[in-house]
């Protein structure tokens, strides 16, 4: 693991974030197919990004927040001595819904392209894994989706530890 940078902090979400969270969320969304799928990968997740969807995805995220505090946390860096931004973000269902895989499920984690390879995604994962200790899992486990064709996230959580386990399968309704 890396040292994260001066003036990089991991922090629970607050609701204040919305604005700058959903910026990330879009990054996360619109990096999904950068690479791993080609075009229709890609422009089926963006054709989601509606402002329904976004608003309904911001309430989720703070209703999880706010329902298990600490499930969501952001990376905010002062960029200027002054002006604090998102850098980055990690998720993890909250404790309710551990009964979907048996396990705390790391939903997402993203990181903007500029502060990659800083070490500010090791200590997002590690709150995440902190937060997911701390909850009452049928299983000590936590579980994610990764594309089996990102190598560099998969790189990233083998580091971690994770290991195959299963196969998720998918189809259209």
């Amino acid at each position: 693991m890396s040292d994260t940078p001066d003036g990089v902090a991991v922090r629970p979400y607050d609701p204040a974030d919305a604005e700058a969270f959903w910026e990330l969320k879009r990054g996360f969304e619109l990096g999904i197919g950068e690479g791993t799928g080609g075009d229709d990968k890609r422009s089926k997740y963006e054709a989601k990004l509606t402002d329904d969807y976004r608003t309904r995805y911001l309430t989720w995220v703070e209703r999880c927040s706010t329902d298990d505090p600490g499930c969501v946390v952001v990376a905010e860096a002062t960029t200027d001595g002054e002006t604090d931004e998102l850098v980055g973000y990690a998720f993890v269902l909250p404790e309710e819904m551990t009964f979907i895989w048996d396990a705390a499920v790391l939903n997402e984690i993203f990181l903007a392209p500029a502060y990659r390879g800083t070490g500010v995604a090791d200590e997002l994962m590690q709150a995440v894994l902190d937060h997911a200790r701390s909850q009452d899992l049928p299983l000590d486990r936590m579980v994610l989706d990764v594309d089996e064709a990102n190598d560099r996230a998969r790189a990233f959580y083998d580091r971690y530890g994770f290991d195959h386990w299963g196969e998720l399968v998918a189809r259209d309704l």
